[in-house]
């Protein structure tokens, strides 16, 4: 095997795999607990009933509770509760990296994808300041020299067990985070800058070692609106999820959770996936082949993806340096609000391709950003692109604080580029041009 084709298979299982894959978490025992997610019924009832809430969420319309394995139809019967789920098991593949290890040099020259969103040019008007940005992840690590000034280690917490809150962690779930928080606010004191470098950094880890749950996601979620974050940032590009979690009774209490959110001023930006799949659609189908490559099978999967298509979530799909959809980019029309850069080209051959005749080869068209231990990375998916937007949405905040999510969305919705209307399947209304947007706020007052 040549050399060239071992970096293009370990880039297709890095970059297309990246993301989230979800499955439920095994029952458990009647000892250790199962949890479970509730819409409907009371603290009171619930409690009588034998079970324990770990939290209440969205005005207490939505609960997290654990109690005995298999519980489900116990708590049905519980008086006014109308959905109950069990938990989801949420684990996280990292797109790939070429780590960059220098620790005492400036590497804006390789920010592509602030150059091509006009975001230097934004800084002129806006920089993110007396805004917060929450980082639901996989634990920040806030003393890198490019974060350490914005971070807030006070109001950073993990929720990794369930819903139940606890002190932060780190990055003990790897870089993925880190990565995350840079290309959102990185301070530019020494390697790069972020799209709000002086907005303030919350970690809120969401994500274990190995894996976390669904409610830790709508724990963390709620958490950010308690703690009036301006936006929270979700690169979590998960699905396909199994049947069971298609429920009427999961996507109202997504719904209703998320809505709370919201209607508290928290924006949300949530990753779009990285599986090539129409969400509107709902089906992803790929062909199985043998050692001939022949075809001998085609496997289809539904796709129902929360919490990126419920209502008040900011769904991004991924962009490249030539203003094309990204090749592992989910898409779909009403599925996507804007797009944004994540990395790569519209294919997997141009993307890793170090001697392919364009502007950014292979590794420099990935995203490059902080990872632990003070040092920078590249890596390519949709969970680069989020954050590009939750930092916009600290910029526009800071110029107009008062703004209601809708606004918000809208003012950068009508600032991005590349397409006319709101509804292209790849792009939603466009790729978000930065200094349009904050030109636009300054021009509009909001409206």
């Amino acid at each position: 095997m040549s050399e060239h084709t071992s970096t293009r298979r370990r880039v297709l299982q890095g970059i297309a795999a990246s993301g989230l894959t979800i499955g439920f978490i095994g029952t458990g025992s009647a000892e250790s607990g199962t949890t479970y997610v509730v819409t409907g019924g009371s603290r009171r009832k619930l409690k009588k009933a034998g079970f324990s809430v770990t939290r209440e969420l969205a005005g207490g319309s939505v609960a997290i509770v654990s109690g005995p394995a298999d519980a489900e139809s116990d708590l049905k019967s519980v008086g006014g509760v109308s959905g109950v789920t069990e938990n989801f098991e949420v684990e996280l593949a990292n797109p790939v990296t070429e780590d960059h290890t220098t620790k005492q040099a400036s590497f804006t020259e390789l920010q592509w994808d602030k150059e091509i969103t006009d975001t230097f040019e934004a800084h002129h008007y806006a920089t993110g300041d007396d805004t917060r940005i929450v980082i639901a992840d996989t634990g920040v690590d806030g003393t890198h020299p490019d974060l350490a000034g914005n971070f807030n280690e006070g109001l950073s917490r993990s929720f990794i067990n369930g819903g139940e809150e606890a002190p932060h962690m780190g990055p003990a779930g790897g870089d993925h985070a880190t990565h995350v928080a840079g290309t959102a606010a990185a301070t530019g004191d020494v390697g790069i800058t972020g799209t709000a470098p002086d907005a303030e950094i919350v970690s809120v880890r969401v994500l274990g070692p190995d894996s976390s749950s669904f409610a830790d996601v709508l724990a963390g979620a709620d958490y950010a609106a308690e703690i009036g974050a301006d936006a929270t940032n979700f690169s979590l590009g998960a699905g396909p999820y199994p049947s069971q979690a298609n429920s009427d009774g999961l996507r109202v209490a997504v719904q209703k959770v998320m809505q709370d959110v919201a209607r508290r001023g928290t924006v949300l930006t949530v990753s779009a996936g990285n599986n090539e799949t129409n969400l509107q659609q709902g089906q992803s189908c790929r062909e199985i082949t043998n050692d001939d490559g022949e075809v001998v099978d085609v496997v289809c999967d539904n796709w129902h993806y929360v919490p990126g298509t419920v209502q008040g979530v900011m769904t991004i799909s991924a962009t490249t340096p030539n203003d094309e959809l990204a090749f592992y980019s989910n898409y779909g029309t009403n599925a996507i609000e804007v797009g944004a850069p994540g990395g790569g080209y519209e294919t997997l051959a141009k993307t890793v391709d170090p001697t392919a005749d364009v502007e950014w080869p292979y590794p420099t068209n990935l995203v490059y950003s902080s990872i632990p231990g003070a040092s920078y990375g590249w890596k390519a998916g949709t969970s680069m692109a989020a954050p590009q937007v939750a930092g916009l949405v600290g910029l526009v905040r800071e110029l107009k604080p008062g703004l209601k999510v809708n606004q918000v969305e809208n003012i950068i919705a009508h600032g991005a580029d590349l397409v006319q209307g709101r509804s292209s399947p790849e792009f939603g209304a466009g790729r978000i041009n930065v200094l349009d947007t904050v030109e636009r706020v300054g021009g509009s007052g909001g409206d």
